[in-house]
């Protein structure tokens, strides 16, 4: 995982229109950078149903939520239409950010090991800078533990 207090890497990725959508895009203001292993997912779905719950929460605080899998910008426009999602979804098909973040990594599920991402989410802060690293968050607390800490 990054550090925090690093500076956080630039990306350019593909939302779920087609258009690309650079992290640089986005200085002045907080991001929430959460990286989940695939759309349509028990727990990906109610990761990202709590993120959509909490978006006016999120707009309130002047920060952009981007979530990122390798899925296709065809398969997040679909995602996103079915369960109504008002943020942003970054398709990475070539692992380019998922590696950057350090979020590809070894996992076991019944005994057997893959490679995949471990969803892990970042807050970034107005300058590019990593100011929070959670590895290993939970799909229903995530986005309401999110908010609890920018509102400190």
């Amino acid at each position: 995982m990054l550090e925090t207090g690093t500076k956080a890497p630039d990306f350019t990725l593909t939302d779920k229109e087609g258009n690309k959508v650079s992290l640089s895009d986005f200085l002045g203001k907080k991001v929430v950078l959460y990286f989940y292993p695939k759309d349509n997912t028990p727990g990906c779905t109610r990761q990202a149903c709590a993120f959509a719950a909490a978006y006016n929460g999120f707009k309130d605080k002047n920060t952009v939520v981007i979530g990122i899998s390798k899925d296709s910008a065809e398969s997040h426009r679909k995602f996103a239409d079915k369960y109504n999602l008002p943020f942003i979804l970054l398709a990475d098909t070539e692992l380019t950010a998922i590696k950057d973040y350090d979020v590809w990594q070894e996992k076991k599920l019944y005994g057997k090991v893959s490679m995949g991402v471990v969803r892990s989410t970042y807050i970034i802060d107005e300058k590019g800078v990593v100011e929070k690293v959670m590895p290993k968050v939970k799909p229903d607390t995530n986005a309401a533990e999110i908010l609890e800490y920018l509102g400190k």
